[in-house]
């Protein structure tokens, strides 16, 4: 047993509760890399859209892989603002606003989509309109990815960083050297703090981009059906 373990009774308790947040870390991480490839997959298919497959990489930190999903959602957001901006070039200006008045039936707004997306495209799919119109009018490119974005860069930024997605196979010390580097033992319970701060956050975000997403495909499925 480690002196500082022996000063320090609840070190044990705390190391095996890093390790446990530190996996929940990353099983958060993977599940938006799968639901940022199938936004895209479903923009790039309905929406004429060139965003490229990502994948986390085993070999790398977890800031590395942070910076992998925060450009493909910069990239997604590049590519829908400049879908919205082609809608609004394409269409009159009564038209554009009714695409974002709340107020205006559904179905109008998908046949005024699916018009505009057809000059955009040449030839639109049935379920361009459907697609524009849920993600266009939901908070997906405005709040939910942009937050995730912030959180993303907030957690490459910490002392989570540094830290290779694949230690969990190296050992209790091992993950305890790359998680604490020179910091004291004594100050595991400083950084089960900081994951805990950082997971919580990430969590809800992740959550919620990953409900909007479910609902685009959903309906792109059942359009298809």
């Amino acid at each position: 047993m480690a002196l500082s373990d022996l000063l320090y009774p609840d070190n044990p308790k705390r190391r095996q509760e890093l390790i446990h947040l530190h996996q929940e870390l990353l099983d958060c991480m993977s599940t938006n890399f799968c639901a940022t490839n199938e936004l895209a997959r479903v923009l790039n298919e309905h929406l004429g859209c060139t965003i490229t497959h990502i994948q986390m990489r085993e070999n790398s930190t977890v800031k590395e892989n942070c910076d992998i999903i925060i450009e493909a959602m910069s990239e997604i957001q590049r590519q829908v603002q400049k879908i919205d901006s082609d809608m609004k070039e394409k269409l009159e200006p009564v038209l554009y606003q009714k695409l974002y008045d709340i107020k205006e039936p559904e179905l109008e707004k998908l046949a005024i989509a699916h018009k505009v997306f057809s000059i955009i495209l040449g030839e639109a799919t049935s379920t361009a309109g459907i697609v524009a119109i849920k993600l266009l009018g939901s908070s997906l490119i405005t709040l939910t990815v942009s937050k995730l974005v912030s959180l993303l860069a907030q957690i490459g930024a910490s002392v989570l960083g540094g830290i290779s997605i694949t230690i969990l196979g190296l050992g209790i010390e091992m993950i305890l050297h790359a998680i604490l580097g020179a910091v004291e033992r004594n100050q595991l319970l400083t950084a089960v703090r900081s994951y805990e701060k950082h997971l919580a956050e990430f969590k809800a975000a992740s959550e919620k981009y990953q409900r909007v997403i479910r609902e685009v495909t959903s309906l792109v499925r059942q359009q298809v059906q």
